[in-house]
């Protein structure tokens, strides 16, 4: 099948990916749309994958303030230029994680961030609860796997399921842009502010 160049301008409209990967990508797929975006995001995840070694120097501060004025949010997302720091795709992506940030209210970036003790006591909550006494020990240990998951998605900002598109985690969100923009970009840390709090 021939690809011709308003299809690669669809593809291209529709994932924001260069010219030459989006027909790459539909030769690929016999011209399949669907198929092809699929192709991409594998790619572009592995590709991303790649890049998350690579150090994040660069990048901005975005504050957003919600409807009310009575949560507002600081986040640094770094990138590894001052080029794309500069760049809409780039802003954008930082405004929507302190969007997310205003709303989910994470307590850490990331699971690896979560202090060990607070795993352990999370553990002993679990373990404590009625339902985990009659089970044998090894359906234990996976239940608490399993729900110290749930745990981290609720206090983790990469591990919550995106407000955008429940469908994909924070995570996922910034490695789509990373494959998109090219290189690697990092949530370094954030705060968030609710009038009231700790009063």
């Amino acid at each position: 099948m021939s690809i011709t160049a308003e299809m690669v301008k669809t593809l291209r409209d529709k994932t924001g990916v260069g010219m030459m990967e989006c027909k790459k990508a539909l030769q690929e797929t016999d011209g399949d749309l669907e198929k092809a975006q699929d192709f991409l995001r594998k790619k572009g995840l592995a590709d991303a994958s790649k890049r998350s070694g690579r150090t994040t120097s660069e990048g901005i501060i975005e504050t957003y303030i919600h409807v009310g004025s009575q949560i507002g949010v600081m986040v640094e997302l770094n990138s590894e230029t001052d080029f794309v720091a500069r760049n809409d795709q780039f802003k954008a992506l930082a405004r929507d994680i302190a969007m997310h940030i205003a709303a989910s209210a994470p307590l850490y970036v990331s699971k690896e961030e979560v202090p060990a003790e607070q795993i352990e006591k999370e553990k002993e909550i679990l373990l404590a609860q009625p339902d985990m006494a009659s089970k044998p020990e090894a359906v234990r240990e996976k239940i608490i796997v399993g729900r110290i998951e749930k745990f981290y998605e609720s206090v983790c900002l990469m591990n919550q399921p995106f407000i955008k598109d429940p469908n994909q985690k924070v995570e996922e969100i910034v490695k789509t842009a990373i494959s998109t923009i090219g290189e690697n970009i990092q949530v370094r840390r954030f705060v968030r502010f609710s009038v009231g709090e700790e009063v």
